[in-house]
């Protein structure tokens, strides 16, 4: 297998097979992989801005957002909508365990009345809301009436990674820490927050949609000063394609299929050259056999004539 890596990487180089992203993607792996110190080389010296973006279509949150509505409404498309009455709009972050402010705001919203007893959204989650023990502590101010189970939010690699790899958030590279704490933030919230299953796109009247889902958000409102904060953290920081993360993931996903075509090619084409050898060795064995057995009959058939093709030499004549 390290040799067809390596046929991988060589082919990466020279031939014109898709698009830079691919490359650098494929030559990610064989860094993950093979732990290629070439490897390593070869993907810093295919683009000037490896470093901090890994695929083509990375670009600057300032260059794909033009500010922190914008971020809020397009990464999720249209999950959450940004206001600036902070009274009638939700946060992603407190800091009081024993007191959640997005209660006040559902009471604002849909009367005192409504505040969730039940989680509504389902990937994850709960059906209910209920406390947490000590060892939550990376989603902590909703401790003490999470959607969450503590396991699945139980640190960043958990909830970076909990989607698939199409829907990490560092797929661009390593981001800032003050950029990446506001993805954790995000996700606590649609984890972890009661209030946020109210915002469920589809409810149980829409069933026979298509698109139906229990999983998806549409238009809770967040805080303008939380998505603009958001924006400041992260303006020198990447992100993929146009910015939304469902057109990443599915953008993910076709690049994953070109490079296990590829590998499968090359997996195929040595497995074909294995076959073709051990054909020939066959070949080469059983022509050797013949031709062995065909001398020996020949030897044999000298004998019998008594014309021998050896004589052995008389004990005494002279040279």
């Amino acid at each position: 297998f390290d040799r067809v890596r390596n046929i991988i990487l060589y082919d990466t180089l020279k031939s014109t097979w898709s698009t830079p992203a691919v490359y650098r993607v494929l030559i990610m792996r064989l860094i993950t992989t093979s732990k290629s110190a070439l490897a390593a080389a070869l993907l810093s010296a295919s683009s000037p801005r490896a470093i901090t973006a890994w695929e083509d279509s990375c670009t600057q949150f300032k260059d794909i957002y033009a500010d922190g509505t914008e971020l809020c409404e397009k990464m999720w498309a249209d999950s959450f909508e940004v206001v600036d009455d902070a009274s009638r709009a939700y946060t992603m972050w407190f800091f009081n365990e024993n007191d959640n402010p997005n209660n006040f705001v559902t009471e604002q919203l849909f009367g005192s009345d409504k505040v969730p007893d039940q989680c509504h959204l389902k990937y994850y989650h709960k059906e209910a809301p209920s406390p947490e023990g000590d060892d939550m502590t990376e989603c902590h101010p909703w401790k003490n009436n999470a959607c969450c189970d503590s396991t699945t939010v139980q640190s960043v690699d958990k909830l970076n990674e909990g989607y698939g790899e199409g829907y990490k958030w560092d797929r661009c590279g390593p981001m800032s820490q003050a950029c990446e704490r506001f993805f954790v933030m995000e996700a606590c919230l649609y984890e972890c927050e009661p209030s946020a299953g109210l915002f469920r796109k589809y409810d149980e009247t829409q069933v026979n949609d298509p698109d139906y889902n229990e999983w998806q958000l549409h238009k809770m409102p967040i805080r303008k000063s939380f998505c603009d904060s958001w924006y400041t953290a992260c303006a020198n920081d990447y992100f993929c394609g146009e910015g939304d993360f469902f057109a990443c993931s599915a953008d993910y996903d076709k690049t994953q299929a070109v490079i296990a075509a590829k590998e499968a090619a090359l997996l195929e084409e040595e497995e074909s050259k294995k076959v073709t050898g051990l054909v020939i060795g066959l070949i080469v064995v059983g022509v050797l056999a013949a031709v062995g057995f065909g001398a020996v009959a020949f030897l044999y058939h000298r004998e019998k004539q008594g014309k021998p093709v050896f004589t052995q030499v008389e004990a005494g004549v002279s040279t």
